[in-house]
């Protein structure tokens, strides 16, 4: 293989087994070559600083910073960063933030490794790699009224059990602002209640248990 002319990849992702996997993958394609790997989300900014890959593989939920942290801070900082989200994760709410963040594809983990190669090829040529699935998931995201960074806050809170009292109390806030605030949650998510407002936040990726 050739160094000079083969895609660089980045891989960052917390599972030392999947990066392997990945190497194994990308390393038996003649023109792509692993040249990097990181296993959190500030290793994977200061390591793509240092080499800056040709497309870098980000995990959206990583210790210390998340993947969409990460993406953002790289994209900031370099406007031509081609990153792809790979992640066990398909809620509406994760591929918008990946993609809103700055990342070019969206793949789940499961995918087989020609799409894999697909991918990595497509984003590398400059262009987009969205797959049929996530496309659907993320025109749905689109088309759905969009919740606060205050709703979204009260929201996982909700997922985690909490009660107005407790909310409040978190977020120093009064309960008659907490109550109205969700209120607008159940509005916007189409919820009759509390139960249901939670089934679609950790279903859509907004909450996790």
């Amino acid at each position: 293989m050739d160094q000079r002319t083969a895609i660089r990849v980045l891989i960052v992702d917390d599972h030392v087994i999947f990066q392997q996997g990945l190497v194994n993958i990308i390393n038996k394609e003649a023109n792509m070559t692993v040249v990097g790997r990181a296993s959190n989300g500030i290793e994977g900014i200061d390591l793509f600083r240092r080499i800056q890959p040709d497309v870098t593989l980000m995990d959206l939920r990583m210790p210390q910073i998340d993947g969409v942290a990460a993406i953002a801070s790289i994209c900031a900082e370099f406007n031509m960063a081609r990153i792809i989200v790979l992640t066990t994760y398909d809620g509406d709410e994760e591929i918008y933030r990946g993609l809103r963040a700055g990342a070019k594809g969206y793949l789940l983990k499961d995918c087989k490794p020609s799409e894999l190669r697909t991918a990595i090829r497509t984003v590398h040529d400059g262009q987009q790699y969205i797959p049929p699935n996530v496309a659907a998931k993320l025109i749905q995201r689109m088309s759905s009224p969009e919740l606060s960074d205050r709703e979204l806050e009260i929201l996982r809170l909700v997922a985690q059990g909490m009660n107005n009292l407790e909310i409040g109390t978190t977020l120093n806030i009064s309960e008659s602002t907490v109550k109205s605030n969700i209120s607008r949650i159940l509005s916007k998510l189409g919820a009759k209640d509390r139960v249901q407002a939670t089934i679609i936040a950790l279903k859509r990726g907004i909450a996790s248990l």
